[in-house]
């Protein structure tokens, strides 16, 4: 369950120490507490990051189809997995050498974007693998950076591209879409 907050206290009692917290949606932290077991949780604090917007994504991939389209020898698989090396999220990882092709193996059935690459290290019978994430995992912030990136690329080759003003409506319209869910 994910609860959202935006203040945080804490206390001390004679049963220990509290975290208490003004949530967004009282209903969800009351039916919480209503069925907590007396078991121990964990809890994952950090700051809130809206989700991408799908709007975004799917212009996402008509701009990578346009420069597939443009460049003609490349599919726009490879358009994307090119923006995603060079302006989406990885994970620099040091791998045992035995480990690392069942790693990468595994690490590219999450997805298109996701993929991993092997690079040098000092290390003997390791290898540092740099994983990188596909998009279906980036929040708003995340994919606006892929989004400016292969934008960029296809205005760069003349190929035409939403305005500015009409790509922050698609994420605005994504915006006001989880404001109501």
């Amino acid at each position: 369950m994910k609860i959202q907050f935006d203040k945080a206290r804490w206390a001390q009692d004679s049963d220990g120490f509290w975290l208490s917290l003004r949530v967004k949606f009282p209903e969800q932290a009351r039916q919480f507490s209503e069925t907590i077991q007396p078991k121990l949780y964990d809890a994952d604090l950090k700051i809130h990051r809206e989700k991408r917007s799908l709007d975004a994504n799917s212009y996402l991939w008509v701009i990578a189809q346009k420069i597939a389209e443009a460049v003609r020898n490349i599919t726009k698989e490879a358009v994307y997995r090119d923006a995603v090396k060079h302006a989406g999220q990885f994970q620099p990882l040091i791998i045992e050498n035995d480990a690392v092709e069942t790693f990468v193996h595994k690490w590219g059935g999450h997805g298109i974007g996701w993929f991993a690459e092997k690079a040098e290290t000092n290390i003997p019978g390791y290898t540092q693998v740099i994983a990188y994430y596909g998009s279906s995992v980036y929040d708003s912030r995340e994919m606006s950076i892929l989004l400016d990136y292969i934008i960029n690329e296809a205005q760069d080759m003349g190929i035409e591209t939403a305005t500015p003003d009409e790509i922050a409506k698609m994420e605005a319209l994504w915006g006001e879409k989880q404001s109501t869910a």
